[in-house]
């Protein structure tokens, strides 16, 4: 229901005012220019008429009343002979006048003295008591000023009927403003009714029903834009709503087994082996809470723009280095071939420890999530202006259909060799952002290769080369390492 001020009454308002305004200045403008153009035409016609009748008044005064008479009919007008008294104190005397009755009312008449005391013919409106005149005043000698009066009455009735009508339709026009204005500012105002309820819908929780309105106008956009954030909005609700089942799960299944294995400790029956055995197991699992609880606190402080990072020149080979040394035995207990391969001087600008951070998250996805006898190869190489950290293995590959989701939260790629909690890719993704780079997945079949992309960086002058090899050689070695480019 619209509101005394709601925008249904401000769209009646507003066209009814346009209208108004429109014809009122029609009027503004008709009116007064169709009487002007009118009370002109009247006097010019009685100048035209005029003229050549004053030079036609005879010197004597005794018989100007019969010439004056003739004029009359002749311009359809009243004609009145004046006899100039003085034109030091302008004084004029009526001598003839065609209308029979008194002729005191045009005894001072303006238009006459002005003509007498230019010696030109003068013109004007004349408005008296008894109407509005049309007056043409024309000097006969120095004596003498002949002087046109004709009723405006017909011309200004006319003007009085184009006023009428001007009226009336614009008051036919503004109830039609008024009746356009309202239909039209009620389909509009249940347009936005609609929306407004849809977007309480949406405020609700409930994402399930389309926003619709074919129109191709602003409403018709706001709608649009309205559905696409309705879809948006259910995306993010489905992923918040998987997001705490998968992290639920996650933790729940680590506590489940934790808490299984402690009431089998319990058992006093059991030998030293199995004891050992139980507490390995649970010393894994802490492992695995730990690493979850880690990966959960860095994804919140991405979401809420709190993670930081330090900027300083890294050495993406040294890098490579450390993870092949760091993760050598894990290499050797899945049964991979791990090889490094690196390039001169590969320099990049970031934080050492989030680069390490999110190597270690891809060369272990790669070790993990591959069949035993897999080669696995970290890389370090340079592409142009950028810095690249790549992790290559020629295992199964990842399906087509599944490419795309591998960097969402908790997405684990289907397959008995899938594990883990499915946060590395999508926090290593995350964080590499924030440092101006990216983590993509560059292969189409085999081999499948990730590839962290950053900015590059040359090689800081205050490091000799001579401490970079040195650096690199006392490295925890790799399990086997490949010519540079290979």
């Amino acid at each position: 229901m619209s509101l005394p001020g709601g925008i249904r009454t401000r769209i009646v308002l507003v066209l009814v005012g346009i209208v108004a305004g429109a014809l009122g200045t029609a009027y503004m403008i008709v009116v007064p220019s169709l009487e002007r153009r009118l009370v002109d035409a009247r006097l010019e016609q009685l100048a035209q008429l005029g003229t050549p009748l004053a030079r036609k008044l005879p010197e004597d005064t005794l018989r100007w009343q019969d010439r004056v008479e003739s004029f009359g009919v002749e311009t359809n007008a009243r004609v009145v002979a004046f006899s100039v008294l003085s034109k030091t104190q302008p004084a004029l005397v009526v001598i003839a006048d065609s209308r029979t009755l008194s002729s005191r009312d045009v005894q001072r008449d303006p238009i006459a003295r002005a003509a007498m005391l230019s010696g030109k013919t003068e013109r004007g409106r004349v408005e008296v008591r008894t109407g509005d005149y049309a007056e043409v005043a024309i000097p006969v000698g120095p004596e003498a000023v002949l002087l046109f009066q004709a009723a405006l009455a017909d011309s200004l009735a006319t003007v009085e009927i184009v006023r009428e009508r001007l009226l009336l339709a614009t008051a036919f026009a503004l109830v039609l403003a008024l009746i356009l204005g309202l239909t039209a500012a009620g389909m509009l105002a249940h347009r936005l009714l609609r929306l407004e309820s849809a977007a309480e819908r949406i405020a609700g929780g409930d994402f399930g029903a389309p926003i619709v309105d074919h129109g191709r106008d602003e409403i018709g956009e706001l709608a649009r834009a309205f559905d696409r954030m309705r879809v948006q909005l259910a995306q993010l609700d489905n992923a918040r709503k998987e997001f705490v089942a998968n992290a639920s799960h996650e933790l729940r299944t680590p506590l489940f087994s934790i808490g299984g294995f402690l009431e089998l400790l319990a058992d006093e029956e059991l030998d030293d082996e199995t004891r050992r055995g139980f507490i390995e197991t649970m010393q894994g699992q802490v492992q695995r809470l730990g690493k979850l609880s880690t990966d959960l606190l860095d994804l919140s402080r991405v979401d809420a723009g709190q993670l930081t990072v330090v900027r300083e020149p890294v050495d993406v080979g040294g890098v490579v280095q450390m993870l092949a040394g760091e993760l050598g035995h894990l290499a050797v207990s899945t049964g991979h071939e791990l090889r490094t391969a690196i390039e001169d001087d590969v320099w990049c600008l970031g934080d050492d420890g989030r680069i390490l951070q999110i190597g270690r998250a891809l060369a272990v996805n790669a070790l993990t999530h591959t069949p035993s006898g897999t080669r696995v190869t970290l890389r370090a190489r340079r592409r142009g202006e950028r810095a690249e950290l790549a992790v290559e293995d020629d295992g199964p590959g990842i399906p087509t259909t599944q490419r795309d989701a591998v960097f969402a939260r908790f997405y684990r790629v289907e397959g008995g060799m899938a594990s883990g909690s499915g946060l590395g890719l999508a926090i290593a993704r995350e964080i590499a952002r924030i440092m101006d780079g990216d983590v993509r997945l560059d292969s189409v079949a085999q081999p499948t290769v990730f590839t962290l992309d950053l900015p590059g960086e040359a090689v800081p002058p205050d490091v000799p080369r001579t401490a970079i090899a040195f650096s690199r050689e006392n490295a925890i070695p790799a399990p086997e390492t490949i010519p540079q480019g290979s």
